[in-house]
């Protein structure tokens, strides 16, 4: 990790990979990473840890299938937070595209524990190193 201040515009504008995030650095345990997304994910749950989203640029809607309520979807525009508990199955879209940044345990795979088929333009990762 550096040891220098990392501007998320330039860390953004070194990749145009969808669905594949960049790991950006670490605090403790945890990875930040920044992700450029379009189009829809894929249901999951991570079934140990909750998933932090913040959105950098554009609007992030993420499908919940919430135990005892039942699905129901919230709408993240530019500089907004949502935490994705445990557990939780969800679907992250970006219809016109979005910038993210998410905060995950080191080693946590983007498409969870449980997870629908894997699509093509979904990097199953645990995160790639920022060039």
């Amino acid at each position: 990790m550096s040891d220098e201040p990392i501007s998320l515009a330039s860390a953004l504008a070194s990749f145009d990979d969808r669905w594949s995030p960049r790991i950006v650095t670490r605090v403790n345990d945890y990875d930040v990473r920044i992700a450029k997304v379009e189009g829809e994910h894929l249901w999951h749950a991570h079934e140990h840890t909750d998933e932090f989203f913040l959105v950098i640029d554009g609007e992030l809607t993420i499908a919940l299938r919430e135990p005892g309520a039942g699905e129901r979807t919230v709408t993240l525009p530019k500089g907004s937070v949502f935490t994705v508990p445990r557990g939780t199955e969800h679907k992250p879209s970006a219809p016109s595209g979005a910038s993210i940044l998410m905060f995950e345990p080191t080693g946590t795979l983007t498409v969870g524990d449980r997870h629908d088929e894997i699509p093509a333009h979904v990097d199953a990762t645990t995160g790639h190193a920022l060039a």
